[in-house]
């Protein structure tokens, strides 16, 4: 499967539209909370391990994030579906 690389701004985005500390992003994706922190310390694309940043994407996306706006890096919440 091919991951689009995501930018350091827009993991922080993510964190903030879910409020979301580097903890708890650390807890949801599996990677360790320094781990979280060196990563966000930088700008420009998410470095490390591509299993890494997989794993990053994977949980927020879980958590209701959307990455993209168009063909514009972005980020967004889903809109929840109603029962």
């Amino acid at each position: 499967m091919s991951i689009k690389k995501l930018s350091i701004r827009q993991v922080k985005a993510a964190r903030a539209l879910l409020d979301w500390s580097q903890d708890q992003l650390a807890a949801a994706s599996g990677i360790s909370s320094p781990t979280i922190g060196r990563l966000e310390a930088e700008d420009g694309d998410l470095g490390g391990r591509p299993e890494t940043g997989e794993k990053i994407r994977a949980a927020l996306e879980k958590a209701g994030i959307e990455f993209s706006n168009g063909g514009e890096p972005g980020v967004k919440l889903k809109k929840k579906k109603s029962r």
